[in-house]
């Protein structure tokens, strides 16, 4: 024992850093499931919606929103000793998609969260994804009131491709949050690993 603690003289580990976008359509709950599940206090850059912004920012479905990000959403959380990811919530509204090529930059994955309310927002999300070829989850948020209908629906619906990863999530709960993020992980991990075995045959 030094200074009353054990001698074991394993180096501290090195954490592995990685990026996750959080994606998708206007009011689908990106700021809440960036706040779920921080382990820090996130930044949030949102602004109140205004009767200026009311004829471009479509509220049907989501009437009781107030606020909008306006840049993005940031928060970390440590999967484990070794492994910390680093989410940034991108805007939801078209007139702020140019900020997404910025925050998509140096990315592993993405999680495109879905309503089944506004199932056609998400469409844009997911074609930013696959046109750059960064791996995505889709992470249907189970709203109160919304109608819940089978994975495979949703995933015809949006006209996934068979390997793509959906599932349900509730973005108000930490653990249903980090079950989507290790599943975002996860099939990026696997791509990658598939890419660098196909350029070595």
């Amino acid at each position: 024992m030094v200074f009353g603690r054990s001698s074991d003289n394993r180096r501290p580990v090195e954490p592995v850093a990685l990026k996750i976008l959080v994606a998708g359509g206007f009011g689908v709950g990106k700021t809440t499931l960036v706040g779920a599940v921080s382990e820090i206090r996130p930044l949030r850059t949102e602004e109140a919606l205004s009767e200026v912004g009311r004829p471009v920012d479509d509220t049907a479905g989501v009437e009781q929103k107030t606020t909008t990000t306006v840049a993005m959403d940031f928060g970390r959380i440590t999967l484990r000793e070794d492994l910390v990811l680093y989410l940034f919530g991108t805007p939801g509204q078209d007139r702020f998609w140019f900020l997404w090529d910025e925050l998509a930059q140096g990315a592993l994955g993405a999680v495109v969260l879905a309503d089944t309310r506004r199932l056609a927002d998400s469409f844009a999300a997911v074609d930013y994804f696959e046109r750059r070829g960064i791996s995505f989850t889709v992470a249907v948020n189970c709203f109160e009131g919304a109608g819940l209908f089978p994975a495979e629906t949703v995933r015809t619906a949006l006209d996934l491709d068979p390997g793509v990863p959906l599932m349900m999530c509730d973005a108000r709960e930490r653990e249903s949050v980090k079950d989507v993020l290790v599943a975002v992980v996860e099939h990026a991990l696997e791509r990658v690993s598939g890419e660098r075995r196909h350029a070595t045959t």
